[in-house]
């Protein structure tokens, strides 16, 4: 104030004004303040003095710091906690929120001589929600932690971090303050990390920059972030010998090792801090120097370090913060300690996905499609953009699929917030390993110790953080989901006959099995209704494959709602590929899924069946379904864009897969030009068998007719040959010859047909009578005369 008053207020972030809590006339130094969650009460540290100061008005029997405990409701007692030469912090505990208010308040005290006490402090209510401290004598308290180096207060979980020096390396230590009870010592944790024994080092409790300044360059600059899935994170800088080097280190401690990252700086000259300030933004840990570098670190997924976006240049700026002196107080908050001014960070979808489109190297489009996709979840706008992103660098990305890790980690996000533990039992990637390197970045990986933790009945974050460690312990990569054994599965029963599936015939190993599978497909939602056997076949397996996975895991779940997340699972797997071609299809104009057969297709076609094939190519290397219809339209897509030879050799190498929809259309709809026909020919010979009796029926043409008519012959002699009839067989000729009159054949085969034998009992069109005209068809063709 004006005349030299120090007032305290409290800053109410809603109305954007300040609280008036207390004044004292006369300007102090105040270190340090604190107010009880029912603003009754006031705790304050200050320096009555310096040390010119007492030497000069001959105080030395006067303490340098005062520590008070103020009632501020109404302003009645003051009382003297501490009167000491070292620096004090006060720090008030909060209760849950929503809590009734309460008799007792509690407050810690950081001393400067490396210990901290809690204060318990019981209150009187008077009229007017006015209360006096009911303590006359002295204050109860109970010492909380000794011999600390560093420690950290967690305002929002109302929780201690602390280290303790233990020889040759550091102990830490967390002390978890709860609303109902006392406080308990939660966790601890060996680190190997050299410390300064000499001063103690403060994060969060309130900040002090003459202090700080002073002891800059000698403190420990560490700091400890959690995460809303069990995360916990030592991120530390390291000192380095070299002057263009930085060094830090984040010990991701809910994973069991730390990495330490040595950066080469570029302009050595333009930073004066060598002092990487860390931001805690909950699914990511950022290390950051500015003018230098941004280093996102994926907390989740730490082990490949092509999920950590490491920025340089412009695209490693952070609006507003232009030096070092910054700390993360809160999740995704910022205080800039010159300043005084706190900041929301956040990550910038649009800036990410700019980054994502301009980045050259794989490492950094596979960290920028993994954060927009798990960071931002599926925001449906920005999931159109990484569509189109990836149907134009399809051929860009070389050591990644990046179809692939759209559908993975899409899925991986949808899941895992429904179902505590999912995230370690479902994959978040395609790839098992990533050789890379991050130019001007080494990394080196080391085991530590897995943190121990002392816990009775405590849920939220302990709770899966132990969830975390208990999956260390049992080799976590191994729990995630693989579809090893699906493949393998996959493979035998391909190579079944699928008349099963048409209930022409019944194989007595798998029928049971199977129907079950098919039961499984039934339940999930398809592209458009066709029966495609295959992809129904894969789908049930996966079903069932990824239900006996989470069944060993989650077996306190419940398998109804284990069934309900696996259905779930393989749904939104099919809804993934069907948005990806619907957003490829609107971006080349592709408005219909119906095709006419006698246009050739346009670029835009062309473009998009590229994409699909690339598709096809993704779900094949994951062993992943389609849905039904997908290779429907891939196949006419390909008879529109692709030339006779080339069409072939797709269909002959499994690229395109013939479906009774789409080859039913073709043989209808094209006319029987000597092209088409052609075309159709080439096509009904490479029908499989069961396929083909179906389809060919479509084809009105001689070819069809007379192969149609010597598979009819063939199967009826051989039904003779086993013994199901019982007219002798005539002796063979060693020559073939063309059966002119056809007089006995005819008779044969009508004998045969009138004792029940039957080939084709569902196909009525073929029978003797069609034998006999398509043979007569066929030899005046091959005579050269008209039929009549």
């Amino acid at each position: 104030g004006n005349q030299r008053n120090t007032h305290i207020g409290l800053y109410d972030l809603q109305t954007k004004q300040n609280e008036h809590l207390y004044m004292f006339e006369r300007d102090l130094r105040i270190i340090s303040c604190s107010v009880n969650n029912e603003r009754t009460l006031l705790a304050v540290s200050f320096r009555q003095y310096t040390e010119e100061e007492r030497v000069s008005r001959l105080l030395q029997s006067v303490s340098k710091y005062l520590t008070l405990l103020i009632e501020i409701h109404p302003i009645n007692n003051v009382r003297v906690l501490k009167a000491v030469d070292s620096c004090v912090r006060v720090q008030f505990l909060y209760p849950v929120e929503g809590r009734n208010t309460s008799t007792e308040s509690r407050l810690l005290l950081v001393s400067e001589d490396k210990y901290i006490e809690q204060f318990d402090i019981h209150v009187v209510a008077e009229e007017e929600h006015k209360v006096v401290i009911q303590n006359s004598g002295q204050l109860p308290r109970s010492r909380v932690a000794d011999d600390l180096i560093w420690a950290q207060w967690d305002m929002m979980e109302q929780r201690l971090f602390y280290i303790v020096p233990k020889e040759s390396r550091s102990t830490l230590k967390c002390v978890q303050f709860y609303p109902d009870e006392n406080w308990n010592s939660i966790l601890e944790s060996h680190l190997d990390i050299s410390v300064n024994d000499t001063q103690l080092k403060l994060v969060n409790f309130g900040y002090d920059y003459c202090q700080d300044q002073d002891v800059a360059s000698e403190s420990l600059n560490l700091q400890v972030f959690t995460s809303k899935a069990g995360g916990l994170c030592v991120c530390c800088s390291l000192a380095s010998d070299i002057p263009d080097e930085i060094t830090y280190s984040i010990y991701f401690l809910h994973k069991g090792y730390n990495k330490t990252f040595t950066v080469s700086l570029e302009r050595t000259e333009s930073h004066q801090l060598k002092e990487v300030a860390f931001m805690n933004l909950d699914y990511y840990v950022a290390a950051y120097l500015p003018g230098q570098f941004l280093h996102l670190l994926n907390i989740q997924h730490p082990d490949l370090l092509c999920y950590s976006l490491f920025l340089t240049g412009e695209d490693a700026r952070i609006d507003m913060l232009q030096n070092c002196s910054i700390q993360s107080p809160f999740m995704s908050t910022v205080l800039d300690c010159h300043v005084g001014s706190m900041y929301a960070v956040s990550i910038s979808d649009s800036a990410l996905l700019q980054f994502l489109q301009n980045s050259k190297r794989d490492s950094e489009r596979l960290a920028a499609l993994h954060c927009a996709l798990l960071y931002f979840r599926h925001t449906e706008d920005l999931e159109m953009q990484i569509i189109w992103w990836i149907s134009e660098n399809l051929s860009t990305c070389h050591s990644f699929d990046p179809i692939q890790e759209f559908i993975i980690a899409s899925l991986y996000c949808r899941m895992c917030p429904e179902t505590h533990n999912l995230d370690k039992l479902l994959p978040y990637t395609s790839l098992l390993d990533w050789i890379g390197i991050i130019p001007g970045v080494t990394c080196a990986t080391d085991i530590i110790s897995l943190p121990v933790l002392e816990f009775q009945n405590s849920k939220g974050f302990w709770e899966k953080l132990n969830s975390n460690l208990e999956s260390v312990k049992y080799a976590e990569p191994h729990l995630h989901y693989h579809n090893n054994v699906l493949r393998r599965e996959w493979r035998n029963l391909s190579e079944e006959d699928f008349c099963l599936f048409t209930n022409q015939r019944e194989d007595r190993r798998t029928t049971t099995y199977l129907r079950n599978i098919f039961e499984n497909a039934k339940k999930l939602v398809p592209l458009f209704q066709e029966e495609d056997y295959q992809q129904q076949l894969l789908m049930g397996l996966m079903v069932a494959q990824l239900k006996d996975h989470l069944m060993r895991h989650l077996q306190y779940v419940g398998k109804k709602i284990i069934d309900q997340i696996v259905l779930d699972y393989v749904a939104k797997l099919l809804y993934l590929v069907h948005r990806i071609m619907k957003e490829v299809w609107r971006r080349y104009q592709l408005h219909s899924c119906i095709f006419c057969f006698d246009e050739r297709g346009s670029a835009g076609e062309f473009a998009v069946f590229h994409i699909m094939s690339r598709i096809l190519e993704a779900a094949s290397g994951m062993c992943l379904p389609l849905p039904p219809g997908f290779h429907t339209l891939h196949l006419g897509l390909g008879v529109r864009c692709l030339p006779l030879h080339t069409l072939l050799h797709y269909i002959d190498n499994g690229v395109l897969h013939l479906t009774e929809t789409c080859v039913r259309k073709l043989l209808k709809d094209l006319d029987n030009t000597e092209k088409n026909e052609k075309l159709k020919f080439s096509i009904v010979m490479r029908l499989p068998e069961a396929l083909g009796q179906k389809v060919r029926q479509f084809w009105n043409h001689p070819i069809n007719a007379n192969f149609v008519a010597r598979k009819y012959v063939k199967l009826l002699l051989e039904k003779l040959g086993n013994g199901q009839c019982s007219r002798p067989i005539p002796e063979r000729r060693s020559v073939p010859v063309e059966f002119l009159p056809l007089n006995y054949l005819t008779n044969m085969l009508a004998e045969i047909e009138n004792q029940g034998v039957h080939p084709h009992e569902k196909q009525d069109r073929v029978n003797v009578r069609f034998v006999e005209e398509t043979a007569l068809k066929h030899t005046v063709m091959l005579l050269g005369l008209k039929y009549s």
